[in-house]
């Protein structure tokens, strides 16, 4: 009973001085001892440590990349256009000791990167062009804000792995007035369509009036030199009959003249009975 109360507190004075001394550095994590505040020793490789104890105090820092979120600023562009800019970046703590020195912990050094991308965000956008930022160009002037963001940053202990740009919008006035100036472009793009389209159709309307005239001409011209070319058969095949037959040929000339004349109209024609156009009937004789 009595070994029990001698060990007791010496095993709660061991775990103390184990709990006080004894820390463990994750793979994510590296560490920096102080004492007193002032750093002793850098710790980088993962594993079981050990400090003196209530003299000295550990410091976790992350070796992970971080991401860091910057709030959205507007920048003027060279030609004064504005420019509604949301960006990010992604950063390491490379030398802990100048990190902890200059910037202490991950919350300040948030704010002085916040800080730092923004005024390069204004320094490289604002020597463009609006046109130039929306753009492809716009990826080498993300690299330019890199590499002036990790100038600066170096002496936090700090690498900027990569900045970029989530969004980029037009400031709602603005983009009122793009619009506009574009539905203007857009209208008169479109009265300039109809007119060429109507220009078009009237050259195209007198292009086919003027063939259609020309077809036209031709084929009366055609038709006329057709007739007329028969017209010259015809009265040869007639003189030619009446050389053959000059009876045959009158008598036929007069079946002509009565069918023109007598048959289908409502006409009434009177003339002598010896008249010369009833001359061919005078042989007739009356049936019985």
């Amino acid at each position: 009973m009595k070994v029990q109360k001698i060990l007791l507190p010496i095993i709660i004075v061991i775990g103390a001085l184990a709990f006080f001394t004894l820390f463990i550095v994750k793979e994510t994590n590296q560490a920096i001892v102080l004492q007193f505040g002032d750093p002793k020793r850098i710790i980088t490789e993962p594993g079981l440590n050990f400090k003196l104890p209530f003299i000295q105090n550990v410091v976790f820092l992350d070796t992970r990349i971080l991401n860091l979120d910057t709030p959205p600023e507007e920048v003027i562009a060279s030609d004064q256009k504005r420019l509604i800019v949301d960006a990010f970046a992604r950063f390491r703590i490379v030398d802990p000791l100048k990190f902890y020195i200059t910037v202490g912990n991950e919350r300040v050094a948030r704010s002085r990167l916040a800080t730092i991308i923004n005024s390069r965000l204004r320094n490289v956008l604002g020597q463009q062009e609006l046109q130039t930022l929306l753009s492809k160009d716009r990826t080498k002037q993300m690299s330019l804000i890199q590499e002036g963001v990790n100038a600066e940053a170096e002496s936090f202990g700090i690498k900027i792995v990569d900045v970029r740009i989530k969004r980029a919008d037009l400031p709602q006035a603005n983009s009122d007035a793009i619009y506009r100036r574009m539905q203007t472009e857009r209208e008169r793009e479109a009265k300039e369509f109809r007119a060429r389209g109507a220009e078009m159709a009237v050259t195209i309307t007198s292009t086919a009036d003027k063939d259609v005239s020309v077809i036209l001409a031709n084929a009366n011209k055609d038709s006329e030199i057709m007739k007329g070319q028969g017209d010259g058969e015809r009265n040869k095949i007639f003189a030619e009959a009446f050389g053959r037959d000059a009876e045959f040929f009158a008598f036929y000339r007069a079946m002509q003249a009565y069918e023109t004349a007598l048959i289908g109209g409502q006409t009434s024609l009177i003339l002598s009975p010896d008249s010369e156009f009833f001359k061919f009937f005078g042989n007739i004789k009356p049936t019985k």
